[in-house]
């Protein structure tokens, strides 16, 4: 072989020999590229075995909390009967009166009991003319009607006695009372002047006319006669018109001018003053309407107690009872403290236990001081007896009772919710 091919061959020898070691360090790249990538892929296999293995323990934490959970429903829910005495008395327990509300309790008691003997007692009742003597606002009066008809004049207004009290000569025009015994109520249920309510009408515009206005709408001209061994004194004249008595009073008042409205404003304040004189006597007055609708009934009403006297004291002893009751409660709202009571509806179940302890034991003390004294033969001690007071008891009792009941219901409901539920937690999935 020649020289030149030797060469040639050496030279081509060279160059696989560089292609091979080219692909040889080619080859080495690929297989640390590889190694890597498989290093890689398996450290994020290892990545993934530890999450699913955190979250294979985070399920197995979630069912055995499902399971503890179910376990302790179960339980509570075998033993509801000793959960729920046990919350029975942890309401009984905040709803208890403390020393506070004892002190509120005694305030309450003396402060009603000292209004059933003082403020509230059943005023006694005197004779007619002793009433209007003691009535501010009454004067001295007689019977000197100058007669004009629908027309008297202002100082007869003024000076004579109010109409609707004459009786004398009615022939029948005032039938209609009761009479049992010696007692006898008549024109007050039969004059409807005296009717608390329309007697603020009628008795009004019969001052102002000199008329009497009956139970039955029918009016009569009132003037002043002379009666042997009596004087002068107010009698029943004509029969009058009750429309002309109405309507000659509102013409007084709207068309007569300043002398017409003084007339009215006098009428009016002289009906006032004689219904509050006749108030306490013994007859006292009728109940509103009754008298107009049937006045037998309310005069055998007036026999049996039931007159405005009795009403009106009967109110005011449930008006000051309430209006003890209402500062009871707001001076012991005021007590409330947000970070030591359970809740606001829970401390008013003490402010009710107060006003309902309050009320009984001071409407059940008055019962047995004036059942005593009565079986004793004091019979004066009824005028203490506190029946407005025994209504508010009364209904103290039964409202405060059912409000107790609701808000005990509700405090169960809620703590026993609260122990099926337990504590809150979270599932980390």
């Amino acid at each position: 072989m020649r020289y030149e091919d030797l060469l040639k061959r050496q030279e081509e020898l060279q160059k696989q020999s560089e292609k091979l070691q080219r692909r040889s360090e080619t080859s080495s790249k690929n297989t640390q590229v590889l190694l890597e990538d498989m290093d890689s892929a398996l450290k994020g296999a290892d990545s993934t075995l530890k999450d699913m293995e955190k979250d294979t323990e985070i399920i197995a934490e979630n069912i055995q909390t499902v399971a503890n959970e179910s376990a302790r429903v179960a339980e509570v829910a075998s033993n509801a009967e000793q959960i729920l005495m046990k919350i029975d008395e942890k309401f009984e327990k905040c709803t208890g009166l403390n020393k506070l509300d004892t002190s509120f309790l005694f305030l309450a008691v003396a402060l009603q009991v000292a209004r059933q003997y003082t403020l509230t007692k059943f005023p006694e009742r005197l004779d007619d003319q002793t009433a209007a003597n003691n009535t501010k606002g009454h004067d001295k009066e007689k019977s000197d009607r100058i007669h004009r008809y629908y027309n008297p004049s202002l100082e007869e207004i003024r000076s004579n006695p109010v109409p609707f009290d004459a009786n004398i000569g009615s022939n029948g025009a005032l039938k209609g009372g009761k009479k049992v015994g010696n007692r006898i109520v008549g024109h007050r249920v039969t004059a409807i002047g005296h009717d608390p309510i329309l007697g603020l009408i009628f008795g009004t515009a019969n001052i102002a006319t000199s008329t009497l206005t009956n139970k039955d709408l029918q009016s009569f001209h009132i003037r002043t006669d002379y009666v042997p061994k009596q004087g002068y004194r107010d009698c029943f004249g004509n029969k009058a018109n009750t429309g002309l008595v109405l309507s000659k009073t509102r013409d007084k008042l709207l068309h007569e001018g300043t002398k017409g409205k003084e007339k009215v404003g006098t009428s009016l304040l002289k009906e006032i003053v004689h219904l509050k004189s006749d108030l306490n006597t013994k007859d006292s007055l009728p109940i509103p309407f009754v008298a107009v609708i049937d006045s037998k009934l309310a005069a055998d009403l007036i026999l049996r107690g039931l007159d405005m006297a009795n009403i009106v004291t009967v109110g005011e002893q449930a008006t000051f009872s309430i209006f003890i009751n209402t500062m009871i409660s707001m001076l012991h709202g005021l007590f409330y403290d947000e970070g030591v009571e359970y809740s606001r509806k829970v401390y008013e179940v003490r402010t009710r236990k107060i006003l309902s302890y309050s009320n009984f034991i001071a409407s059940a003390s008055n019962l047995i001081y004036v059942g005593a004294n009565v079986s004793l033969g004091n019979e004066n001690s009824l005028k203490s007896l506190d029946i407005g007071g025994l209504l508010v008891t009364l209904y103290r009792i039964t409202t405060d009772a059912k409000f107790i009941r609701q808000v005990k219901r509700e405090f169960i409901e809620q703590e026993f919710f609260a122990q099926i539920r337990g504590s809150e937690y979270d599932f980390d999935i």
